[in-house]
């Protein structure tokens, strides 16, 4: 019996993965295309943001920031800040762009949300670490102190974005006035996300409802394990997991709903 449980839980995963992979391809492709440098953008969009935006503070604020490179400081602020914006917006919609697919009954809805994310979380990535790379090699940026407490960070950052887009993208398939209230979201969202400054550089009052934001929580754990001992830093590593486990929840019922409504051409 456990054997047969496990064996279908094996084949249902196998064939997810193949799924998964197959919408990426085509995420890509439709996309980026086949010419220039392709499915590079997804690497090299962050990095021009973060880089420019970066060296904006560089001569307006000088070569350090509490003790911090301020390249690497904004780098490793606004790399995760595009993987929430970019996520959330391609999540929008995503139902209507893609049903015709769900001929296939091997395709879940949760499928066409997943693949985009974990392309926008490839970018990232990739982008963080050829960011981190560079700029070790100019003396802008420190090894990393904790790498564990910095993959921590990552995921849960990674988590709670992906438990947004489960909630934004069958929201935008009950109302068009979702589409249009994103980008301001986003937007809003930025003095929340821990992007700019840190905890310890805010007061008292203010740093215990910073911690209430997952985004906080998960950026200030990336920079503890970037600068380690050089920076104070405060997180609560609870606050993201409740949240967005709680959040999946809400987003995988609605988008059980919303799978109800959707006509498969």
């Amino acid at each position: 019996m456990a054997k047969d449980v496990l064996r279908r839980l094996r084949n249902g995963w196998s064939v997810q993965v193949r799924v998964i992979h197959a919408l990426m391809i085509r995420e890509l492709l439709t996309r980026f295309g086949r010419e220039n440098i392709g499915f590079l953008w997804i690497m090299v969009e962050p990095l021009l943001f973060a880089g420019l935006v970066g060296l904006l503070w560089h001569f307006t604020h000088g070569e350090t920031e509490h003790g911090m490179d301020v390249i690497a400081f904004v780098a490793t602020g606004y790399i995760p800040i595009t993987l929430f914006r970019h996520g959330v917006t391609r999540s929008v919609a995503v139902f209507t762009a893609n049903q015709s697919l769900l001929y296939h009954r091997q395709i879940k809805i949760v499928d066409f949300i997943l693949s985009r994310f974990v392309i926008e979380i490839l970018g990232a990535m990739m982008a963080y670490f050829f960011m981190a790379v560079v700029l070790m090699c100019t003396g802008n940026f420190p090894v990393p102190a904790d790498i564990g407490l910095w993959i921590a960070g990552w995921l849960l950052y990674a988590y709670f974005c992906f438990s947004v887009c489960l909630i934004i993208a069958p929201l935008s398939e009950v109302s068009e006035v979702m589409e249009k209230f994103i980008p301001v979201s986003t937007y809003i969202m930025i003095p929340f996300s821990g992007l700019f400054y840190m905890v310890s550089w805010t007061t008292p009052t203010a740093r215990e409802f910073l911690l209430y934001s997952p985004f906080v929580n998960g950026m200030e754990m990336m920079r503890k394990g970037i600068w380690g001992e050089d920076i104070v830093a405060y997180y609560n590593i609870w606050n993201p997991i409740i949240v967005s486990t709680i959040a999946t929840l809400i987003g995988l019922i609605l988008c059980r709903r919303i799978r109800r409504k959707l006509t498969i051409e």
